[in-house]
């Protein structure tokens, strides 16, 4: 990691007051980054990683307190990752956005490309419960069954958010790059970019945050340490949708990246594709390739700003035009979804920065 995105020590007194105002009631942890131009302008970690024992509401007998090395289970954040390895992937000539899905999945139909799975136009639906239609399949068996899901929307627009799509691409990314998700995920982003606690899988159980409270799930309690989302957890909590931890630093140095063009990871003419509109048709934003353009849900007062969210209740925003990248984790899931408020969160996040990096004007 970069000697300006080193971990922070103290905390910003006006993030630490965002974050205490909704810190239990939004979300039970929160850790946010805001870098201005490169360095680590603000900073705040409050909370507790665990602080329910109970879908009730019943606190922990142990309540470790959030800590700026806190790692939260990214969710749909994990998008960005699978979209980071195929492009690399593509550079290199071994996958090609264009060219028909069926070239590494016989039996799909034509029409699918990578390019439409990474804008969510490729007519499939939102999601698939394989967990609940197959349930003493293998990790394997349940794969197979999601690359044969069914088009059931128009090809080509409008934009509709596909989950089932990104597990697709992170199957494509595998058989291209001739390895795991992870494993690829790991030579392609992570160990370039020197990110040690960003991956799938997590060990350090003692500093991650806990999720959702999972009756299914063996062992009581809240979920912790393993996927949140239920159709990852059933292919082996690795897939190109949901999947992938970090804390916040790895997160804003992997953003830092994408804002100044992409090295070492990909070429800067494959992050102006990443982040050109795709053109996709029906969205409440422009989409790219994998990242969403000017999402009213995560930017805030940033217009043409570009990221990505997480259900659990993480984000990642990226402000070229303003030298910004933002990070915000929580775990606004825990100890069950359906909690208000992270919306509000993360546009307070970001008019924080928005002050700070033009603090004449915000």
């Amino acid at each position: 990691m970069s000697d300006r995105l080193e971990r922070p020590t103290g905390m910003s007194d006006r993030l630490g007051a965002i974050l205490a105002d909704v810190v239990p009631r939004v979300c039970s942890a929160a850790v946010t980054l805001i870098a201005v131009d490169g360095s680590v302008a603000a900073a705040a970690a409050t909370g507790e990683l665990v602080r329910y024992a109970a879908a009730e509401g019943t606190l922990a007998a142990e309540r470790p307190p959030a800590e700026h090395d806190s790692i939260f289970d990214l969710a749909s954040i994990s998008k960005l990752f699978t979209t980071a390895v195929l492009l690399s992937l593509a550079e290199q000539g071994r996958a090609a956005l264009d060219e028909p899905a069926a070239s590494w999945i016989p039996g799909l139909d034509r029409r699918i490309t990578l390019r439409r799975l990474l804008t969510h136009t490729a007519g499939l639906a939102p999601t698939r419960r394989i967990d609940l239609e197959l349930p003493s399949a293998d990790a394997t068996g349940r794969m197979a069954a999601m690359l044969a899901t069914p088009i059931t929307h128009p090809v080509g627009g409008p934009y509709l958010y596909s989950d089932v799509g990104m597990v697709m691409a992170g199957r494509i990314a595998e058989l291209a790059g001739g390895a795991p998700l992870d494993a690829l995920v790991r030579s392609r982003v992570t160990d370039v970019l020197g990110l040690a606690d960003t991956g799938y899988r997590p060990r350090a159980l003692p500093r991650i945050a806990a999720t959702e409270w999972k009756p299914e799930r063996p062992g009581p309690g809240c979920v912790r340490g393993e996927v949140h989302d239920e159709t990852a957890h059933a292919l082996g909590g690795v897939a190109g949708h949901a999947g992938v931890f970090a804390t916040a630093a790895d997160l804003l140095a992997f953003g830092e990246a994408l804002r100044l063009g992409g090295g070492p990871v990909l070429r800067p003419e494959s992050v102006a594709e990443m982040v050109r509109d795709q053109g996709a048709e029906g969205a409440a934003f422009r989409h790219g390739l994998g990242v969403r353009i000017g999402d009213p849900a995560i930017i805030g007062p940033l217009d043409g700003a570009y990221g990505h969210s997480g259900f659990t209740g993480t984000s990642l925003v990226i402000d070229p035009a303003r030298r910004l990248t933002v990070v915000l984790l929580t775990n606004a899931v825990h100890p069950v979804r359906g909690r208000d408020g992270i919306r509000g969160l993360r546009h307070a996040v970001a008019a924080e920065a928005l002050r700070l990096a033009a603090p004449g004007i915000a």
